[in-house]
């Protein structure tokens, strides 16, 4: 039976060191910020940001919450991204998105200082995320994934490794951080051959593919570690992940549970982003 990479025993960990260093902060008299900017009601941003306010509470950082009308104008919206930028009480920012249709999504989370990008959507923060330097921040799924395996000696060196997905969030940022932790990385698509055979000869696979059912029998082998990033829900209405994770238990050497796992460390990134971003700003 596989070993089950449970998202709790990284976030308990983690928790434990971001306190540390918030209160660091509270001693040099700066309150680690995060500003929480929403657009309207949308049932699952509403949940998210609950979940962000939680972790904000747990791990010593304070919230700011620019909560707009739907139907505000771009213009206004990018006038209140230029104050945050502005407000030095503010070291990180989160942007629900879909923005509504009236705005265009490029033009605003471009408008957003790299620095304060503490869920990496920014262009620059992409970029320094290719460029390995520390621009900005990585988007926070795909530093999840990172943080896991980290987490629980999972060595990366010299391991062949296949992502499943192509995205700006996860596919393409994490399989740039795992090059940048010295493994050997394909990354799959939609368009790739053959993908069983590819993925069954890997030492590692991160599923992320956003669909149910993608990561069967025949992709598995004796000694990998999968990490199962999607969300989805079957017919029965219960959330899965991209892997049959009944089969995958049976075969792998270690997998993350869908609930349970990558999603449940997301929300953590972000706040040690914000942490970050305040050490940062206040060397």
């Amino acid at each position: 039976m596989a070993k089950i990479l449970t998202g709790k025993e990284v976030i308990d960990s983690l928790n434990e060191e971001l306190r540390e260093r918030s209160k660091a902060l509270e001693e040099g008299g700066v309150t680690p910020t995060l500003g929480i900017v929403r657009l309207g009601e949308r049932p699952d941003d509403m949940a998210y940001e609950r979940g962000a306010l939680k972790r904000a509470e747990n791990t010593g950082v304070s919230v700011q919450q620019f909560v707009f009308d739907q139907d505000m104008t771009q213009d206004e919206l990018l006038d209140e991204i230029d104050k945050i930028n502005n407000d030095d009480s503010i070291h990180g920012v989160l942007m629900f998105r879909p923005l509504p249709p009236q705005i265009d999504d490029e033009t605003v989370r471009n408008a957003l200082a790299p620095e304060k990008d503490v869920d990496g959507i920014t262009d620059m923060s992409m970029a320094g995320v290719y460029a390995g330097s520390d621009t900005g921040f990585p988007p926070c799924t795909a530093e999840a994934c990172i943080q896991i395996l980290d987490y629980y000696d999972v060595d990366l060196k010299g391991k062949n490794v296949a992502v499943i997905g192509r995205s700006q969030v996860i596919g393409k940022p994490v399989a740039m951080m795992l090059i940048g932790k010295n493994a050997t990385v394909t990354v799959c698509h939609t368009k790739t051959e053959d993908m069983a055979d590819i993925c069954h000869n890997k030492d590692i696979i991160i599923a992320a593919a956003g669909h149910q059912g993608t990561v069967t029998e025949d992709f598995l082998s004796p000694d990998q570690t999968v990490i199962d990033v999607a969300i989805n829900f079957d017919d029965d209405g219960n959330m899965c992940g991209d892997v049959d994770f009944p089969a995958a238990e049976n075969i792998v050497d270690a997998i993350t549970p869908v609930p349970g796992g990558v999603g449940t460390v997301t929300t953590s990134m972000l706040m040690k982003h914000v942490i970050e971003a305040a050490e940062k700003a206040n060397k």
